[in-house]
C-alpha cells in the first residue's frame, strides 16, 4: 500500500534527522542508537534510511552500513579525485602487514606461530603492534598448547576500516596451491 503524503513527509523529516546525526557523529551509529535518539520504530527507521539513501544517490555521499553501524561517506566514484587532490591522506599498508592481517582475517583464531607458518617468515613485532594500534586485531583467549599462545582475532574496527559488516563479506580466498602449481 502506498504511503500517504503525511507519512512520506514524516519519513523525509526522519531521514534528514538521520543525516544530521550521521554528519555530526565521529563514529558509525547503530540502528538502536538511531531509533533511541529519534524515537522511531524499526520499520520507520528502515523506511527513513531508504529515503535517505535515495536522496543521497543524487549527490556525492552514500549511506554505508558497517559492523559498527551506519555512516556517511563519499561515493567510491570520487576516490580518484580525492587521491589526486589529497595524496597525503593515503595510508600505505605494507605487504607484510596486509599478509598478516589477511591470515588473521581468514584463519582466525590464529597464533603468532600460525601466521609465521602460513607466511613462511618470522613475524615482526612491529607488524602486530601496528595492527593492535589501529584497533584492527585483538587477543581473545589462549590456545590450549605448550606456552598457551594468544589467539588473535579481527575487530569491528577492522570491519569498519574495510567497509564490511561481517567476515563473510571478505572476497573468496584464492587457491594458492593452484597458483603455485601453474608457475
Amino acid at each position: 500500500m502506498p504511503l500517504s503524503t503525511d507519512e512520506q513527509q514524516y519519513l523525509e523529516e526522519v531521514s534528514k534527522h538521520i543525516e544530521v546525526l550521521l554528519h555530526a557523529s565521529e563514529a558509525p551509529l547503530t540502528a538502536n542508537d538511531l531509533k533511541k535518539h529519534l524515537s522511531v520504530s524499526t520499520k520507520e527507521l528502515e523506511q527513513a534510511l531508504n529515503v535517505l539513501q535515495a536522496r543521497l544517490d543524487l549527490g556525492v555521499l552514500s549511506l554505508h552500513k558497517t559492523a559498527s553501524g551506519y555512516r556517511l561517506q563519499i561515493s567510491d566514484t570520487y576516490s580518484p579525485l580525492i587521491q589526486r587532490t589529497f595524496p597525503q591522506r593515503q595510508e600505505h599498508l605494507g605487504q607484510a602487514l596486509l599478509e598478516t592481517l589477511s591470515v588473521i582475517a581468514y584463519k582466525q583464531p590464529v597464533t603468532r606461530s600460525d601466521i609465521e607458518h602460513v607466511r613462511g617468515v618470522t613475524l615482526s613485532s612491529n607488524i602486530l603492534r601496528q595492527l593492535f594500534d589501529k584497533g584492527w586485531i585483538m587477543e581473545k583467549g589462549h590456545k590450549d598448547t605448550l606456552g598457551r599462545p594468544a589467539l588473535l582475532h579481527t575487530t569491528a574496527q577492522f570491519l569498519d576500516a574495510f567497509g564490511l559488516t561481517n567476515l563473510s563479506e571478505l572476497p573468496p580466498m584464492p587457491d594458492i596451491e593452484g597458483i603455485r602449481a601453474m608457475s
